[in-house]
Order: C-alpha cells, then structure tokens, then sequence
C-alpha cells in the first residue's frame, strides 16, 4: 500500500493545478507534462540502483548517494539525448 502511494506523483499533480490556478495555460501544463514523462524514465536509476547497493551490504546512506549521483548522471544523458532528438525540456 505505501508503494502505491508513493508512487502517486503528487508534486507534478500540484504543479500542474498551480500552473492552471496562475495562468490558465494548457500549452504550459502540457509541456510541464511531457517534461515530466521524460524525467521519469531517468529517475528509475535510483530505484534500481539504491537496492542493489544494500543487498551488497553498502550502508544506506552511502548507498543512497551513490544512488543519487547515478540518478543525476541518468538524468543529465536524457536530456543529452533527448536535445539530438530536438526535444528541448
């Protein structure tokens, strides 16, 4: 159950009614949403890479930043990526 729940992307929902409640724009929500989509995928490093850490028997907090320098690193060669694809996030 916590896992459903913490997979419900909140912040992006909240951002999404905020951008609406400011300017009414859905151009603006769409692209925050495409924007979104994209960065979910080099997100999922963290969740790959954090237990993988700790079943090695890593403690956890070096596990955890460890895991999110990955994720940063993720994220960096998506957008990388996407700009020679001509997707400007």
């Amino acid at each position: 159950m916590g896992g459903i729940l913490a997979s419900i992307p909140f912040l992006s929902v909240l951002a999404m009614i905020w951008m609406y409640v400011d300017n009414k724009s859905a151009e603006g929500i769409a692209d925050l949403s495409i924007s979104i989509f994209w960065l979910v995928i080099p997100s999922l490093a963290l969740f790959i890479s954090l237990p993988i850490f700790l079943k090695k028997g890593l403690s956890f907090f070096p596990s955890l930043g460890i895991s999110m320098l990955i994720t940063v690193v993720c994220y960096y060669l998506m957008i990388l990526i996407l700009s020679k694809f001509g997707i400007k996030l």
